[in-house]
């Protein structure tokens, strides 16, 4: 099933696609898409409803991020090995783990916002595992059991604030807007295998990032069981699980978001995004 949220930010509404792709409004029935209260089994009851039974979203509205509930957004460092070789950098050994700010989290159509000071603002199309039963040192055979489904998202990263500004990572991945999700969650039993996806991303229109999760160097499983030995995973905790090559860092010469530019990316069944660069909103 595809859910989604759609209208002001704030006062969003729950909706699924039907069979042929149509937006319904099921917030009839369904008053929010709430993952710590509805858990696994939760969204398992929901999927007895038939979109097709519900009215449809008139017009085009906001669409928001597809779910409520995150308490934390947890992001995987090079794990394409594409990826790591346009960057320079060996292939890690274990996963590299960063946070980032829940605060950066939009809608997956909301524009980006570049930091007043940004030099170096840059594209990661990115898988989401979206974690629907608790995680706690969870073996990799017993990992994808915890997951409620898959969403795109854009790792918007500042380059400088990364890099060179010392310290981690964190500092150039938790700006205002930084996190883009959705349009949808697909629950897992719609996604039968998340190493087997297409992803790409364009900037005004030129194709920068093609690639497939099948490079990932750790798969979905190996990072749910991973990163559940080092915190515990809640539902509704996001993980975005790293990039393929073509970010604007890796470009000779290198190449960085301004003001006006849009970009587009999607992963094949999990949908589209849309974003306008700006420097206010």
């Amino acid at each position: 099933m595809k859910w989604f949220r759609f209208g002001p930010e704030g006062h969003e509404r729950v909706g699924a696609l039907d069979a042929s792709g149509q937006l319904r409004d099921l917030s009839a029935d369904v008053p929010d898409l709430h993952l710590p209260t509805l858990g696994l089994d939760g969204l398992k009851r929901l999927s007895k409803l038939k979109p097709e039974a519900y009215p449809l979203v008139r017009g085009q509205p906001r669409l928001g991020v597809p779910y409520t509930g995150i308490s934390k957004f947890v992001a995987i460092g090079l794990n394409y090995a594409d990826h790591a070789a346009e960057a320079g950098l060996p292939l890690p050994k274990e996963p590299i783990v960063f946070l980032k700010a829940t605060t950066c989290i939009t809608g997956p159509n909301d524009p980006v916002l570049l930091p007043p000071s940004s030099v170096k603002t840059d594209w990661e199309v990115e898988l989401g595992v979206v974690i629907g039963r608790t995680a706690r040192h969870v073996a990799e055979s017993e990992a994808l059991s915890h997951v409620a489904g898959y969403c795109v998202v854009n790792d918007v990263s500042e380059r400088e604030y990364q890099i060179e500004r010392g310290g981690t990572w964190d500092k150039g991945k938790g700006c205002d807007t930084f996190g883009p999700i959705g349009p949808w969650l697909v629950t897992a039993d719609d996604v039968p295998d998340p190493q087997a996806l297409d992803m790409w991303l364009d900037v005004n229109g030129v194709r920068r990032q093609s690639g497939s999760t099948a490079t990932m160097i750790f798969g979905v499983a190996q990072i749910v069981s991973y990163v559940s030995r080092f915190m515990t995973l809640l539902p509704g905790d996001i993980l975005c699980t790293g990039t393929p090559p073509g970010v604007g860092m890796g470009m000779k010469p290198p190449q960085f978001l301004q003001e006006g530019d849009v970009m587009t990316l999607g992963i094949a069944g999990l949908g589209e995004q849309r974003q306008v660069v700006v420097t206010s909103l």
